[in-house]
C-alpha cells in the first residue's frame, strides 16, 4: 500500500505562486508514475500533470502549460507542483496520485492510489 500526503495548499491572489508537495510513505516511488488533479466545486476532477517515473518525461493540461510544472525527487519519495501566475480559476483541490507503471497517465483510472487533497484558492 502506498499513503500519499498532500500540502503546500492555501490562499493566494491572482498572480502569486505556491509549491505543493506530495510525501509518499509505505512504498517506494521511483518505480511509479505520478501525477496531479484538480476538482473544483460543482466540476469534475481534471488532470493537471503527469511525470514518468525517473521524471524524465512530463504532460500537462493546456490550461496550465507554461505556468505550471511538475517535478519529483525520487531520494526523498516526494513529487512537486511549482504553480505560478496563478489565476481564480486554478482555484480547487488538488491531488496527487500513484500509478504502478512506469509511464505517466492522464486518465483517472489510470491511477491507483490517491492523496486526500489539499485546498488552493486563488483571490482575484
Amino acid at each position: 500500500q502506498v499513503q500519499l500526503v498532500e500540502s503546500g495548499g492555501g490562499l493566494v491572489q491572482a498572480g502569486g505562486s505556491l509549491r505543493l508537495s506530495c510525501a509518499a510513505s509505505g512504498r517506494t516511488l521511483s518505480s511509479a508514475a505520478m501525477g496531479w488533479f484538480r476538482q473544483a466545486p460543482a466540476k469534475e476532477r481534471q488532470f493537471v500533470a503527469g511525470i514518468n517515473y525517473s521524471g524524465g518525461e512530463t504532460d500537462y493540461a493546456d490550461s496550465v502549460k507554461g505556468r505550471f510544472t511538475i517535478s519529483r525527487d525520487n531520494a526523498r519519495n516526494t513529487v512537486y507542483l511549482q504553480m505560478n501566475s496563478l489565476k481564480p480559476e486554478d482555484t480547487a483541490v488538488y491531488y496527487c496520485a500513484a500509478r504502478v507503471s512506469y509511464a505517466l497517465g492522464t486518465g483517472q483510472h489510470q491511477y491507483d492510489y490517491w492523496g486526500q487533497g489539499t485546498q488552493v484558492t486563488v483571490s482575484s
